[in-house]
């Protein structure tokens, strides 16, 4: 989750907004006009500061600390949206999915039409198999015009309709999203991915490719790489993705699996 950008954005929106100043006068009689900001301004200012601050503490593991500084930033300003989206995050982080939702869900209610909190609300209910409820804010994100990350959010969708075994659907998703960021890996895996299940094996091929050219390799493609060459026949394409599973994955699940499969 982008939090950053939304970071980003609550920074601008205080950097623009009006300042309320006043005038001073020094003893030799010139006026200076001194910027002072309002109180709201003021409470905004803290929730920000205390909210990047948490961000820190949770990059360096200190959760405990991180959920301090959070709290205090939703007492400077109980509305502050990246406070609850970064609160969501943290909850997430320690199996708390009820409070996790919780602020999943207020950060979506204060900022209704935003790309992100609309994603990051679909995405966390997904996860949590509400994926009937999950589906109409993607579609929310997506409508946002200023959303800077459509092409996760229709992944987001996609990987939601493959949980409910509708593969159509998601290929359809996926599709979308690949066209907006030809370079989204995950996208392109996981089109790679609904093809294969739906026993198409020759255009997996050619998004699984485009996977493996952006040098990202993960466990989960290279056995599905290996897997469509397999289907297709091609033994020597089949074992070179295995080579590389059990090189550079050999603790992984699919690592296992393959050797598993090699033993029978």
């Amino acid at each position: 989750m982008r939090l950053d950008r939304i970071l980003l954005s609550a920074g601008l929106a205080i950097s623009m907004a009006g300042c309320v100043t006043t005038t001073t006068t020094d003893a030799g009689g010139l006026s200076t006009k001194i910027p002072r900001t309002s109180k709201a301004e003021q409470k905004e200012d803290g929730a920000r500061i205390h909210t990047q601050l948490a961000q820190q503490y949770m990059a360096n593991g200190d959760l405990q600390d991180a959920l301090v500084k959070l709290n205090k930033a939703l007492q400077f300003d109980p509305n502050y949206v990246p406070a609850h989206t970064v609160m969501a995050v943290l909850y997430e982080r320690i199996n708390d999915a009820p409070n996790a939702e919780l602020h999943y869900r207020k950060a979506a209610e204060l900022a209704p039409t935003k790309g992100e909190t609309n994603n990051n609300l679909g995405a966390f209910l997904c996860k949590e198999g509400k994926t009937t409820e999950a589906m109409p804010y993607f579609q929310k994100a997506v409508a946002d015009p200023f959303y800077q990350s459509p092409s996760r959010a229709w992944t987001n969708a996609g990987i939601c309709l493959t949980r409910t075994r509708d593969l159509a659907g998601a290929e359809v998703d996926f599709r979308k999203a690949v066209e907006i960021d030809p370079q989204n890996g995950e996208a392109l895996y996981q089109l790679a991915n609904v093809l294969y299940l739906q026993n198409d094996a020759f255009r997996a091929r050619a998004f699984i490719q485009r996977f493996d050219a952006l040098g990202q390799p993960t466990a989960p493609a290279l056995k599905l790489g290996h897997d469509i060459e397999s289907r297709l026949g091609n033994r020597d394409a089949a074992l070179n993705y295995s080579r590389r599973l059990q090189s550079q994955f050999p603790d992984s699940e699919q690592a296992r699996a393959l050797d598993a499969t090699a033993s029978q």
